[in-house]
């Protein structure tokens, strides 16, 4: 059957190459935009505010014209783009290799050579998106230049190779090409429509809650986090964060909530309050899993103190799959 194989490897290579061919042709665009914003803004008499106007302007025409993805962030950066490599001969050789992604993080790296240099060794190295972030934020270049054992520090970042599914289902590629109805693109929204209301849902059913905030960020010294909601209990004295994810459970989303509450009792908890109770919410085709984790593994006084104040794990599943049906009408989706 090596001819299945053959034709396999065809239509690999061909969507390889549609994807590299969409992706420079974005970066590209990305880059002309933010260059006619800059040369119209240095033509404008009061800069900083005709600056903001024309962004203003672009997002509004664009988003007409085009859909979305184009908002005024969006803009301002594509003008980050165009000043942080303002020379041309820079990026499309990169474009084939790195996508749009890449550029948003590269971006953010105040140091130019420390820019310069991610930029080289995540294009050369063929880096995913998941292990530039994660060389940025564990501060991988200061890293080697004040090692003297550089081929261990090296050997710590396992380079994560690009995959084509990861490129097709790219959130920015789908804006860029307006196809709105996708898996992923609509994935996003579910997430959206679930939360803005399983924080109506718990104010209302649970006990003693209060809102605080969502996507709240917790900065450590060498990386960001954004917890998507998080409720205090005056009655359990508490606070309570929720993890969403529309995907199937993992260890790693488990292991990564079990983080989170041992982060908020060790920066954002008094000394008098309760342990953070975390809340792992995820969506699957065929069930929903509702998980709970405290710290300290203290199971009896979450069963005897907590539990009667929280929503139940099966009151949680119903209004996640209520809320999952109400959305798939609303898009016409199957979900």
């Amino acid at each position: 059957m090596s001819y299945i194989q053959e034709i396999k490897q065809i239509l690999s290579q061909a969507r390889q190459k549609t994807y590299q061919a969409i992706n420079t042709a974005m970066v590209e665009a990305y880059w002309n935009i933010g260059r006619k914003i800059v040369e119209e803004e240095q033509n404008g008499k009061e800069r900083a505010q005709y600056g903001k106007e024309i962004i203003k302007t672009i997002s509004i025409e664009l988003t007409r014209e085009f859909g979305k993805g184009f908002s005024e962030r969006n803009i301002r950066k594509y003008r980050q783009f165009y000043q942080t490599f303002p020379e041309i001969e820079i990026w499309p050789t990169l474009s084939a290799k790195l996508n749009w992604s890449h550029f948003e993080l590269i971006m953010r790296v105040q140091d130019e050579k420390a820019r310069m240099y991610y930029l080289k060794e995540a294009s050369e190295n063929t880096w995913s998106v998941r292990t530039l972030d994660r060389n940025i934020s564990t501060l991988y270049y200061y890293r080697l230049l004040s090692s003297n054992d550089k081929e261990t520090i090296k050997g710590k970042s396992i380079p994560e190779k690009n995959n084509i599914h990861d490129f097709i289902k790219n959130p920015s590629v789908l804006e860029f090409l307006n196809l709105s109805t996708s898996l992923s693109y609509t994935e996003l929204e579910l997430e959206k429509a679930l939360i803005d209301n399983l924080q109506k849902f718990i104010l209302e059913l649970g006990k003693g809650f209060a809102f605080v905030e969502r996507q709240q960020h917790i900065k450590t010294e060498t990386a960001d986090f954004y917890i998507d909601l998080v409720f205090y209990n005056y009655i359990l004295k508490c606070f309570v964060i929720i993890e969403l994810k529309t995907h199937t459970i993992t260890h790693q989303d488990i292991g990564q909530l079990d983080m989170y509450v041992r982060m908020y009792d060790d920066l954002k908890k008094p000394k008098e309050d309760n342990p953070t109770i975390g809340i792992l919410l995820c969506t699957e085709t065929d069930k929903t899993i509702a998980k709970y984790s405290i710290l300290n593994q203290n199971n009896q006084l979450f069963a005897s103190k907590y539990l009667p104040f929280l929503p139940t794990e099966e009151q949680l599943q119903d209004e996640i799959e209520r809320q999952k049906l109400i959305f798939k009408s609303q898009h016409n989706l199957e979900i």
